[in-house]
C-alpha cells in the first residue's frame, strides 16, 4: 500500500506556490532582524560598543531562523501530498472488506471472517465464540499457526451444530508456545461504507458504524 509518486507530483510538491510563501517569510524574519540589529548598534554603550562576535553571532542564530522556516513550510507541504494521497487510496477500499483490530464478529451481515495477528509462532491456537452475554457457543481448536496476520472463516455453527442466533458476537484467541502465552491481536473483517478526513488521520467507515484508521488495515479482501 505504498505510494509512488512521479516527477511532476514532486515538482508540484516543491513548487511555485511554497517557495513564495517561505521567501515571504523568510524576507519578513530578515527585515526585522535587521531593523533591531540596527536599532540595537545606534543605541549602544559607545564606552563599550558591541564586538564583531556579538554581530557574527546574530547572524548566525538568523540564518538558523530562516532554515528553520524553510523546512517547516516544506514539511507542511510533503504532509499535504501525503494526506491526499492517503485519502484517494482509502477512497479505492470503499466497498472492500478489510482486516482490522478488533474482536466481533455478525453472521447477520455477513461478517463471519475473522483473524489474529500472532506476534511470534505458536504451537497451539484456540478461538473461542462468545455470545452477547460471554458465554462461549464454539471453540475452534487451530493446531499451530505461525508467526502474523492469520485469517479464518466462522461457519456460523455452535458447538451442538444448530445455527447461531442472529446477533454480535465476540471472540477471544488463546496462543501458546511451550506453556508460554503468544501475544496476540484479534482482527475483525469490516465492510467499508465511506471514508472521512479527520485531524488525526484517514479513517475508515465500516458497516455497523464503526470507525477505524486507514493505519490499521492488516489484509485487504
Amino acid at each position: 500500500m505504498s505510494t509512488v509518486q512521479d516527477a511532476s507530483s514532486v515538482s508540484s510538491l516543491f513548487g511555485a506556490g511554497a517557495a513564495t510563501q517561505t521567501k515571504s517569510n523568510s524576507e519578513a524574519t530578515t527585515d526585522r532582524f535587521l531593523s533591531l540589529l540596527v536599532a540595537q548598534m545606534k543605541n549602544q554603550d559607545p564606552l563599550n560598543p558591541m564586538d564583531n562576535a556579538q554581530v557574527t553571532s546574530q547572524m548566525a542564530q538568523l540564518s538558523t531562523v530562516e532554515g528553520i522556516e524553510s523546512m517547516n513550510a516544506t514539511l507542511n507541504a510533503l504532509s499535504s501530498s501525503m494526506g491526499a494521497s492517503q485519502m484517494s487510496q482509502a477512497a479505492s477500499l470503499i466497498g472492500h472488506g478489510v482486516l482490522v483490530p478488533g474482536n466481533t464478529l455478525n453472521p447477520s451481515l455477513q461478517q463471519d471472517v475473522l483473524g489474529f495477528d500472532l506476534s511470534r509462532p505458536a504451537e497451539q491456537v484456540s478461538v473461542s465464540i462468545l455470545d452477547a452475554a460471554g458465554n462461549e457457543v464454539r471453540k475452534l481448536d487451530l493446531g499451530s499457526r505461525s508467526e502474523g496476520v492469520n485469517v479464518l472463516a466462522w461457519d456460523g455453527l455452535t458447538s451442538n451444530g444448530t445455527a447461531a442466533a442472529a446477533g454480535k458476537y465476540t471472540f477471544v484467541v488463546d496462543a501458546t508456545q511451550g506453556g508460554e502465552k503468544v501475544s496476540n491481536t484479534a482482527l475483525f473483517l469490516g465492510s467499508v461504507n465511506s471514508v472521512s478526513q479527520g485531524s488525526d488521520g484517514v479513517k475508515l467507515n465500516l458497516a455497523g458504524n464503526e470507525s477505524v484508521s486507514y493505519a490499521d488495515i492488516r489484509q485487504i479482501f
